[in-house]
């Protein structure tokens, strides 16, 4: 019975196990291009949320490795070596998840940082494009008016 792992082992694999795939298929869903600010904002909250919800599940990983070493130093070498292989395989696909949602933060992070550049942009050309239409339809001054003429020209 030394070899076998506690009760809470399995419960703590299947829990990350069950929390991984739930996150790999978040993650997993196209990224589709958005231009509403307020979209993408909520969408990168729920990244952070599942990222502080991979700083939770890190305590239950930490718990499987120190059992699974543990395991290794009582249990027979081939039982001992197939508990070593299930933790490095969830080991991996952590390291995979945990690469993904950095990079998808970090991406959403900076297209949030170019829309509302595009938008700030947008709306000082707008403002100018206002103004440029009320010049525009203006009067024109008389012909002989000299110094009306200057003066527009400057504007211009």
């Amino acid at each position: 019975f030394d070899s076998l792992p506690p009760a809470h082992y399995k419960e703590t694999m299947n829990t990350i196990l069950v929390w991984m795939q739930q996150s790999e298929t978040k993650l997993s869903t196209p990224q589709v291009a958005i231009a509403e600010y307020e979209i993408m904002e909520q969408r990168l909250r729920e990244l952070k949320a599942l990222q502080s919800s991979l700083q939770e599940q890190q305590k239950g990983l930490n718990y499987l490795s120190t059992t699974v070493e543990g395991l290794s130093r009582k249990a027979p070498a081939d039982v001992s070596q197939s508990y070593r292989s299930e933790v490095e395989v969830l080991l991996g696909r952590w390291k995979k998840l945990s690469a993904l949602l950095a990079e998808h933060c970090q991406k959403l992070e900076e297209r949030l940082t170019k829309l509302q550049r595009f938008q700030n942009d947008t709306k000082t050309l707008k403002k100018w494009m206002a103004e440029v239409d009320v010049f525009l339809k203006e009067e024109w001054p008389a012909l002989g008016d000299s110094e009306a003429l200057e003066k527009q020209l400057e504007q211009c």
